[in-house]
């Protein structure tokens, strides 16, 4: 799995950039072609309409006429011309856009925004008739792409000499901008699925990262399971080849001492399998509750008497203050006897010399909370925020006779869970730590 892991990583990442590099180069491709396209259509587009136009144009064939001595005053060649009306007096600008419109329609590249003008060839490009932003497109030189037609009809086409005297003059404002408009979508769904297979590749590497965490904690579980059913099982061997010796035999203390092993060892077997069975029913989510109204102040007098000798045993004190008036709760009494169990085998399990545990009661607004605060050897913050995971025990230092499975905390914060209460942890590394459970009080009760 070490080697595995990285090499898979490293294959998805080398995919998703060539992809992503592939999708880059395409973009670029299409946009060019795409750029290449409007032009060529843009330019038949305003062609067609020129032709349009150009029935109605006006035009001067230009005619030579000799020099005479008598016409002294006249160049050496003197040009006449015949002159039509002008296309703006033919057409208005809204036709002239219907026509431009109906061949942009045609050639599909209606989205496209354009700006026209009607310039007269014979006085300087003055302009006869324009569009309304022909003006603010012409001036943005350096986005735009102009066509200059010459407007000519039918029959002065195919003649030498003459000179068109309008012009029609198209403007694609912003070209490349309005190319990647043009492209949005295609970009929008191209980003959309590139998001979704980065997402996939996150999904896939938490997944991956996650089952490598479970394989872990699976491993470091069995280890800590054999540890704790070996221990027992060799002192009941021990016990059950003492209990053969005759000397043994004749002696009805040394029997009855060995006997006391072997089932205080058997009970403590019989509590594992009890833990692992009850994490089986956690992970179902079979936790059936009996609820019912109990006095939390009681229930922590009860656990603490529990625990008096293991406290005596460790040398150590205990401090309660049972400051809440409203004790009352609606609760499962085994399950959240088990709560406050764990809680406080944990405060002497994770314990340092001179042992202290304060157990504190009070009442906030409509909540009662239970602190349970140890000297202890604390927690970091890391420790702070996998403390409820399942199978997740904390580091202890120095500290190397801390049995279990990492089920303990889990079980508390699941049985809080069910019960709609909340928990919360507050520890300083080397200082100890402090549990607090926070309950609603059943105010039903009178």
């Amino acid at each position: 799995m070490k080697r595995i892991f990285p090499l898979i990583i490293g294959l998805i990442t080398l995919s998703l950039v060539g992809i992503i590099l592939l999708q880059v180069s395409w973009f670029q491709q299409m946009t060019k072609l795409r750029y290449q396209q409007l032009l060529e259509s843009t330019e038949k587009a305003a062609f067609e309409v020129a032709i349009d136009l150009g029935r109605n144009a006006s035009f001067a064939p230009f005619m030579k006429i000799p020099r005479k001595s008598t016409l002294s005053l006249l160049p050496d060649d003197y040009g006449i011309s015949l002159r039509r009306p002008t296309i703006s007096q033919h057409y208005s600008s809204f036709e002239i856009r219907e026509k431009l419109t109906k061949e942009f329609n045609k050639r599909n590249i209606q989205s496209f925004k354009f700006e026209f003008a009607i310039s007269n060839n014979a006085s300087d490009y003055n302009i006869e008739l324009q569009s309304e932003g022909y003006e603010r497109a012409l001036a943005d030189t350096d986005h735009m792409k102009r066509y200059i037609l010459p407007l000519l009809p039918e029959e002065a086409a195919s003649q030498e000499g003459v000179v068109p005297l309008e012009n029609l003059i198209l403007i694609i404002p912003a070209i490349k901008v309005q190319v990647w408009q043009s492209m949005i979508w295609m970009i929008i769904g191209a980003t959309l699925f590139s998001l979704i297979i980065l997402t996939a590749f996150g999904v896939t590497v938490n997944a991956l990262l996650r089952q490598k965490k479970l394989s872990e904690i699976k491993t470091d579980f069995i280890n800590n399971m054999t540890h704790e059913f070996k221990t027992p099982l060799a002192t009941i061997s021990l016990a059950v080849d003492a209990l053969r010796n005759e000397k043994v035999m004749q002696s009805t203390e040394k029997m009855k001492y060995f006997s006391d092993i072997i089932k205080d060892e058997n009970k403590r077997m019989n509590k594992h399998v009890e833990t692992i069975l009850q994490a089986a029913l956690l992970d179902r989510q079979e936790l059936q509750l009996d609820m019912k109204n109990i006095h939390v102040n009681d229930l922590v007098k009860k656990v603490i008497n529990n625990y008096q000798l293991q406290i005596e045993d460790k040398k150590g004190t205990v401090e309660i203050q049972l400051d809440a008036k409203e004790d009352s709760i609606l609760a499962d009494e085994s399950h959240f006897t088990n709560l406050l169990s764990n809680l406080i085998d944990n405060a002497l399990k994770y314990s340092k010399e001179n042992l202290h545990i304060k157990i504190y009661t009070a009442n906030h607004g409509n909540n009662v909370h239970i602190k349970v605060q140890d000297n202890g050897i604390g927690m970091s913050k890391e420790t702070m925020k996998r403390i409820f995971e399942k199978f997740y025990r904390a580091h202890t230092g120095n500290i190397h006779d801390v049995k279990g499975f990492g089920l303990g905390m889990n079980y508390v914060k699941t049985v809080i869970d069910e019960h709609k209460g909340k928990i919360k942890v507050d520890s300083t590394l080397g200082k100890g730590s402090c549990f607090t459970v926070e309950m609603l009080v059943n105010k039903s009760i009178s």
